[in-house]
């Protein structure tokens, strides 16, 4: 345990974190609109009970947040 807060501890000051060294210079706004649209569609999901807008809700909010800014990482 006291290993893991010595660990987490370096993060504690923004300046002795790690370096940023990624060339990933793509604006976060799709990946905003696109996740928000996605919690948008889930919820109208819900409240329709229809499991397919629950489904295309939780695919936007992994698009957005995982796979498109993995791609767009991997690709450059």
């Amino acid at each position: 345990m006291a290993a893991l807060l010595l660990a987490m501890s370096d993060f504690l000051e923004p300046g002795r974190g790690p370096d940023q060294g990624g060339d990933f210079r793509v604006s976060p706004t799709l990946f905003v609109a696109l996740a928000i649209a996605g919690f948008v569609v889930g919820t109208v999901g819900h409240l329709a009970r229809s499991r397919a807008l629950q489904a295309i809700g939780i695919g936007m909010i992994f698009l957005a947040t995982l796979v498109i800014p993995v791609l767009l990482s991997v690709s450059r």
